[in-house]
């Protein structure tokens, strides 16, 4: 089998490189491994090294206190129309992973007539929240601004991301205009989005479902480092940090793909229920026997592309977008 890059991040300081060591606590190949002993008929999804597709890549899109941050754009060949684009975020708990897990899945999506963006984001090793969320709204912002170059349409932008990506993607899209997240902005083009793609990201923290506060007195849940707090000494801010607590009826459509374990999907029924008086859109696919990260491996990676396919055909089927095979 072939191996995934092991890649290291550098930042920039008062003008001097700062190599900051990548969190390891999740990989790729290390989650392979583990669950390769459970199902040993699972691969790791590879990107591909040629297809109907360009790529632009390591582009400079925003300067923060701890560095540069970068992304890259993965887009159809040929298409004589405005495209929609797809802003993928990573998981990994917000302190590990990269943008690179992405990019099989935003090739998937190039292939099928999308503009495809994978982007950094600050991790709890160097930034809490809710500065990763600052880093996708101006990411979007990148979008629009630089939309004529790759041929998208700015009323047509969709967030997915994935575990605690998704629960990132789900808090970008119910945030739309709330100016709390409108901050450290680096131009002046909106950061909303029409359409949200949760895979297996959590959607409320202080929920009944929910696990991310810890049950060991001395270990600090993921949630909590990144949230800089525990739920009991600042609720309010655990409550922030959700999607469901800022769901009304301005939130766009959502698709919802899960693994079969309840707290990777905590607050998402009760979402729903909050936002379908308002005729709002949302969808829900289980699929079940699947470790949490599925969509990084095979045989699970052409069925998340093709649920997150069908759902953005749906949801832009005005749109000119032609399958480009």
């Amino acid at each position: 089998m072939k191996f995934l890059p092991l890649i290291f991040i550098f930042f920039f300081t008062a003008g001097h490189a700062q190599k900051i060591q990548p969190d390891t606590s999740f990989s790729v190949y290390s989650t392979y491994i583990k669950e390769k002993k459970k199902r040993p008929y699972i691969s790791i999804a590879q990107p591909l090294t040629k297809g109907n597709f360009k790529t632009t890549s390591n582009i400079f899109y925003a300067n923060t206190p701890t560095g540069n941050l970068s992304l890259d754009v993965v887009y159809p060949k040929h298409s004589k129309h405005l495209l929609p684009a797809v802003l993928f975020v990573f998981g990994g708990g917000w302190r590990s992973g990269n943008r690179s897990q992405n990019i099989p899945l935003a090739q998937k999506m190039a292939q099928n007539g999308y503009v495809a963006i994978t982007t950094d984001y600050r991790l709890s090793t160097h930034a809490q929240f809710p500065a990763a969320v600052f880093d996708l709204k101006n990411t979007i912002r990148w979008i629009k601004a630089n939309a004529k170059k790759f041929n998208i349409d700015t009323n047509k932008i969709i967030i997915t991301g994935f575990s605690a990506g998704g629960q990132l993607a789900a808090l970008v899209g119910t945030t739309n205009n709330d100016e709390q997240f409108e901050k450290e902005k680096i131009n002046r083009h909106s950061s909303t989005v029409q359409a949200v793609i949760d895979v297996d990201g959590v959607l409320a923290f202080d929920h009944p479902e929910s696990s991310e506060v810890s049950t060991d007195p001395n270990r600090k849940s993921v949630a909590a480092i990144w949230l800089g707090s525990e739920l009991k000494d600042n609720p309010d801010l655990w409550h922030n940090a959700s999607a469901l607590n800022h769901a009304n009826q301005h939130t766009v459509p959502m698709l919802f793909i899960n693994s079969s374990t309840p707290r990777f999907h905590a607050g998402r029924d009760d979402l729903i229920a909050k936002v379908k008086p308002f005729g709002i859109y949302t969808e829900v696919h289980t699929l079940l026997d699947t470790p949490h990260p599925f969509w990084l491996f095979n045989p699970w990676l052409e069925q998340v592309s093709s649920l997150m396919i069908n759902f953005l055909d749906q949801q832009f089927k005005n749109q000119a977008a032609v399958q480009l095979k």
